[in-house]
């Protein structure tokens, strides 16, 4: 039986779940802004070349001046009247297509898309305020919570809401749908198993650690605030950077003093990079060779484009302070280490879960590619420095063997773990 042809309505019902009329502007803006970037690019290199070979500096060390300069900056204005005129003509078609509300539900293509984007170049989407920028929602059931409505949040929860609040934070490049893999959730067995609430964390991955921390805590404090029922027990569970979210988010509401963290009694990692990813610190090294050299200098710029949110995981920055220079000003990570030791919060439970491809502990699993992403001795909080080491009960920690990094979030044995965690007497 040959296969029922699509309709123009039904490709462009199905065009709708993976593109937003918004979606085009936003593109056309980043596009817009990249096409400066490369014009910037070119100049530097021009520049480099002529310093190179003695001849007379433009207007600055990056930019041509005289002949060459009015070249650049033409360029540079025409892609910024292409730009122009591609946002004008945006602004007469969206009116006529349909209005995305008409079709909420969004394809999980589009969203597993944003989520990437978001984690590579999130920060500069937010800055720019770009509309691909993922705001900060608490979402239940796939629902994006109303905190600041207290009935339309109970109509939201339908008579689910517990005294006792789970809430898991997804890792880098990904969201809150993205905890289902290959059948399981955590969230939904352990809600099953405890009668706890689940809600899941989505949030602009690219943002700086301490950023996403500080907001979440203001969320969670919101949310305390309009829940249907006393609150008595909050469990987070964080995925890779959202560990270290959560860390972030439990020192920003003490030091707020928000009321959230006086309800919080459990907190979990799997498979966080507490001290860093040696992913991350590659690319670093990227940068500094491409730096080396006079002409292969600009095409660093190139390196940098990882987001603030990817820098944080060079060494694990959590607080502010990590990432931000005495003088006020955002520097970028280097091979030092320049973070503040911060324990585990104290009176908090916490727990970890390490993953290593390998089929035992050796040198290589342990320092370098442990379940892929994140070492083992970054996993378990250990370090080489007394002093930013994070001390986990032994009975707190897990290994599991021949896992990676996103297996965590199927794995039967991490599932076995949590519940056994979550369940014992002395966190009930």
């Amino acid at each position: 039986m040959r296969p029922r042809s699509l309709t123009p309505s039904d490709r462009k019902t199905a065009l709708l779940r993976h593109l937003r009329p918004s979606d085009l502007r936003a593109a056309t803006q980043l596009a817009s802004q990249a096409t400066q970037g490369v014009i910037n690019l070119t100049e530097n290199v021009h520049q480099t070349v002529r310093r190179s070979l003695g001849l007379p500096a433009g207007a600055t060390p990056s930019q041509a001046g005289g002949f060459t300069g009015q070249v650049y900056r033409g360029i540079r204005g025409v892609a910024a009247l292409v730009g122009q005129g591609s946002e004008s003509v945006l602004g007469a078609l969206l009116p006529l297509l349909d209005d995305p509300l008409a079709h909420p539900e969004a394809s999980p293509q589009r969203e597993a898309v944003l989520a990437v984007l978001n984690g590579v170049l999130g920060d500069r989407l937010a800055a720019t305020g770009n509309a691909l920028a993922q705001p900060m929602h608490l979402r239940h059931r796939g629902e994006t919570l109303a905190l600041d409505a207290p009935d339309t949040l109970r109509h939201q929860l339908g008579g689910s809401a517990s005294p006792h609040l789970l809430l898991l934070i997804h890792g880098l490049c990904m969201n809150d749908t993205q905890w289902t893999r290959e059948g399981h959730n955590h969230g939904a067995t352990l809600a099953q198993a405890l009668g706890c609430t689940p809600l899941y964390l989505r949030y602009n991955s690219g943002l700086h650690v301490s950023d996403n921390g500080r907001d979440l805590s203001e969320q969670l404090e919101r949310l305390v605030s309009a829940w249907p029922v006393p609150l008595q027990r909050i469990s987070i569970i964080g995925h890779s950077m959202g560990g270290l979210v959560a860390r972030s988010a439990v020192q920003a509401g003490r030091d707020a003093g928000h009321r959230w963290p006086q309800a919080l009694r459990e907190l979990v990692f799997l498979g966080t990079p507490h001290h860093g990813a040696p992913l991350e610190k590659a690319g670093h090294g990227v940068d500094v060779l491409l730096g080396a050299t006079p002409f292969s200098a600009p095409f660093a710029r190139l390196g940098k484009l990882r987001s603030a949110g990817i820098l944080d995981l060079r060494h694990g920055h959590v607080q502010e302070a990590d990432w931000r220079s005495p003088a006020g000003q955002s520097w970028r990570a280097g091979f030092e280490d320049r973070r503040l030791p911060l324990p585990l919060p104290e009176g908090v439970a916490c727990f970890t879960v390490a993953a290593t491809l390998a089929g035992q502990r050796g040198l290589l699993a342990d320092r370098l590619t442990g379940d892929g992403m994140v070492p083992l001795n970054s996993a378990l909080g250990q370090h080489d420095e007394p002093r930013r080491r994070l001390v986990f009960a032994k009975s707190s920690q897990r290994i599991v063997y021949r896992t990676g990094h996103l297996d965590l979030l199927s794995s039967p044995a991490v599932a076995e773990q949590l519940l056994s965690w979550l369940s014992s007497p002395e966190a009930l």
